[in-house]
Order: C-alpha cells, then sequence, then structure tokens
C-alpha cells in the first residue's frame, strides 16, 4: 500500500467491507494506514463521483450514528442502502457491536 494515495488507500479498505457490516471512518483510516486521519476518510468520500460504485454507505461514524444531515438526499440514500443490505437502524444509529466489520 506505500505506493497508494491515501485516496486509493482508503478506496481499497472500502471495496472490502462485507455487505451488511459497516466500518467508522476511524477505523477505516487506520486499516489504510493513517492513524487518525478519519476526517480525511470523510472528506475524501464527500468527493465521489456520482455513480461511483465504491460502498460509501458502509461507513458511519465512531458514534454509530449516520454523520450526514437527516434532511440531505445523501443521508436518505445511505440508510435506505444501508436497510437493503438487513442493517437495523435506529433512527440514524447503527449497532457497531453486532455490524462493524472485523477484518
Amino acid at each position: 500500500m506505500d505506493d497508494m494515495t491515501s485516496e486509493q488507500r482508503f478506496y481499497s479498505i472500502i471495496q472490502q467491507i462485507p455487505s451488511g457490516c459497516v466500518a467508522t471512518y476511524g477505523q477505516v483510516a487506520e486499516l489504510a494506514g493513517l492513524p487518525g486521519c478519519a476526517r480525511m476518510v470523510g472528506r475524501t468520500l464527500s468527493q465521489l463521483p456520482s455513480g461511483s460504485q465504491l460502498p460509501w454507505h458502509r461507513v458511519i461514524a465512531a458514534s454509530g450514528k449516520i454523520s450526514l444531515p437527516k434532511d440531505s438526499e445523501s443521508f436518505i440514500e445511505q440508510r435506505k442502502r444501508l436497510t437493503e443490505e438487513i442493517i437495523g437502524l435506529t433512527g440514524s444509529r447503527i449497532s457497531l457491536k453486532k455490524y462493524q466489520w472485523q477484518p
């Protein structure tokens, strides 16, 4: 992974998150070899091109919540995709104990 950009590292990790599981921004950063760069993960995901096949919806905040504004189209889309993968949500919260990816 040493010759990859930070974005490529993040994409590589996010691509590995299996359906029905979630990972936190910090977890993605750590697995990508960039501990402490959770905000960089969020910034990278916010710049994904429209129609990207990367499963961005599986990345959530360390609190177990969807971190997007509740009225935004992205929030609605993320919630829909997670629900389709049978990930249980209570409001905008997901049980990390039950659904967090353990690579």
